[in-house]
């Protein structure tokens, strides 16, 4: 089995060198590089992902990805000689390019100030107090899982912001209460970016709205683009139908797959971590506990966290303004002027943000508010307090590193013309009831050979809007298929060992990654099966979505008490 598993690296390099075209791609192109290479634009991503699972080394992984597209665009015919010396120039401006984007670095600068903070929380002892608190109502198992899907629900307005914060706070309670951590990242996981997509308010709004408005411009469609936002909640059926799952789980108490040997392994033995897991905090964040004598207030957590969301929301409102008023767009000026504080307002001005970097500023803005806090308690001298924001700084370097090789194979990806080339293979002439499922499920294809559910919508959405007002010119059912884009895209994403999200899970909830997304793989392509069989099929099919919405989540929780075996409290 070993030598077979070594020979599969092998194999695919084989593969690789007998497929490249006699002349070099032109990596700007991204259609004309699909044509060329056709199939094997998909080597990256599988390369990616399938040694990821074989080597559980993200970064070995990502890296020989990133290289590998960089050697089909560099090889010219089979000098071997180009295609290694130009693809790791080309890997290397790839990296130097995706932390020059200013979004990317303020995710990168926001990992890192969230770092810091969560350090200091611990060593004031602000996480053991909140712990110990929720340990006292949470007096089981069921109680501490329920605990972090409502901290998931409340911090609704940011998939990343969810990952960062819910974690490092609930991981003591459910290593309490004998929680594998590898539910605690599924959990993590399933409320963040299901959550943010669909928030009325949130830092997703903007980029979904956009994409539906130039659809409609694309086909002479007058519409309100954040009325049919809105309208397409109902048919986000994968996010509704995890959500669910996840209550079903918890308060079932049943698990299956991958994840009821993490769980039975967590209960009957106490390992919350498998004995072989590679968890992606280093001991750094893990091990910061107060000193003996340090008095336990949940206000030393409370009070920085809450400045964490308290100055997120304003700086959502207040970045968001600032942009528009830039802008050129008079309309929404004279609405903003008109009413700033209601309800559409809150809206444009949130999703007209930059999320990544005013969420670095909050966390930066709270890490100041808590060494203050420590220093004026007493706890610790300013310089112990530093000391301890920069070791937790450097417990997280290595999750900048994967997000910026992830952020790299996704640009290289998108010179490849990886998801042009499966939407020219997949979006063939369809029945009008199918379509729906059709762009479900090549949303999730393209989602998780990329990692991105952003980059899914941006190439889908101007596709997907005229093809369905070209097959049926009904609005519900164009509602339909837009929502089938938005869902899409999280379910591939939620299954990718590449995605962003993914990776930011398994690092706040302290979980080896590949376990994260092994467990998280078999109940993702569950809630998939069901989004498609019990959600897109019966709708396009012309069953009311009042009707289809309860048939879908009844039979979430069938398949729940079916399929899992029941673990003790």
């Amino acid at each position: 089995m070993r030598s077979f598993l070594t020979g599969i690296p092998a194999s695919l390099a084989g593969l690789l060198l007998c497929s490249i075209p006699a002349l070099a791609a032109d990596a700007s192109l991204g259609p004309v590089n699909a044509e060329r290479f056709g199939i094997w634009t998909l080597i990256p991503p599988v390369v990616a992902i399938l040694l990821a699972f074989i080597t559980r080394n993200v970064v070995l992984s990502l890296f020989i990805g990133v290289f590998s597209g960089a050697f089909m665009l560099e090889s010219k015919g089979f000098d071997l000689y180009s295609g290694m010396v130009d693809g790791f120039l080309r890997l290397s401006g790839e990296i130097l390019t995706s932390l020059a984007d200013p979004w990317n670095a303020g995710i990168v600068l926001q990992v890192l100030a969230i770092g810091g903070l969560i350090a200091l929380v611990s060593r004031m002892g602000g996480a053991k107090a909140i712990a110990e608190a929720l340990a006292r109502k949470a007096r089981n198992a069921k109680s501490a899982q329920m605990s972090t899907f409502l901290m998931g629900i409340v911090i609704f307005f940011d998939d990343y912001a969810n990952s960062l914060t819910v974690g490092p706070i609930m991981r003591p309670v459910t290593d309490k209460m004998k929680v594998s951590r590898e539910k605690l990242a599924f959990i993590i996981d399933a409320t963040a970016a299901p959550i943010a997509g669909m928030a009325l308010i949130s830092t997703w709004v903007a980029y979904e709205i956009g994409l539906i408005k130039d659809g409609f411009d694309a086909i002479g469609l007058q519409g309100n683009a954040y009325g049919t936002f809105v309208e397409t909640l109902p048919f986000r059926f994968y996010n509704i139908f995890m959500l669910v799952f996840v209550v079903a789980g918890i308060w079932l108490l049943r698990e299956f797959g991958p994840m009821l040997k993490a769980e039975q392994r967590a209960r009957t033995t106490g390992k919350v971590l498998d004995d072989n897991a590679k968890p992606m905090v280093a001991d750094e964040a893990t091990d910061l506990e107060p000193d003996p004598d340090t008095p336990l207030s949940i206000w030393n957590a409370i009070i920085p966290i809450g400045v964490l969301i308290v100055a997120a929301f304003l700086g959502f409102y207040f970045n968001g303004y600032n942009a528009i008023m830039a802008g050129d767009n008079a309309a929404l000026i004279a609405s903003v002027k008109e009413s700033p504080m209601g309800f559409a307002s809150l809206r444009d001005c949130f999703g007209a943000s930059d999320a990544s970097v005013v969420l670095f500023q909050a966390a930066l803005l709270a890490g100041i508010v808590a060494i203050t806090m420590g220093v004026s308690r007493r706890i610790f001298t300013l310089e112990e307090a530093l000391s301890t924001w920069v070791q937790g700084i450097k417990s997280l370097s290595i999750t900048a590193v994967i997000l910026l090789l992830a952020w790299s194979l996704s640009g290289m990806i998108k010179e490849l013309g990886t998801a042009r080339y499966l939407v020219t293979v997949l979006s063939d002439a369809l029945p009008p009831f199918l379509l729906p499922s059709i762009i479900f499920i090549l949303g999730s294809c393209i989602s998780f050979a990329t990692g991105t559910s952003y980059g899914t919508m941006g190439i889908l959405m101007p596709l997907a809007i005229p093809l369905a007002w070209a097959i049926t010119p009904e609005h519900n059912y164009l509602i339909m298929n837009i929502g089938a884009v938005l869902t899409g895209a999280i379910f591939g994403d939620h299954c990718s060992p590449i995605s962003d999200t993914t990776i930011l899970s398994s690092m706040g909830a302290a979980c080896d990654h590949i376990d994260h997304t092994r467990t998280q793989l078999v109940y993702a392509l569950t809630v998939g099966a069901c989004a498609v069989l019990f959600g897109y099929l019966p709708a396009g099919l012309g069953l009311p979505v009042l009707l289809v919405l309860p048939l879908g989540i009844a039979s979430v929780f069938i398949m729940t008490r079916l399929l899992g075996t029941r673990l003790p409290e």
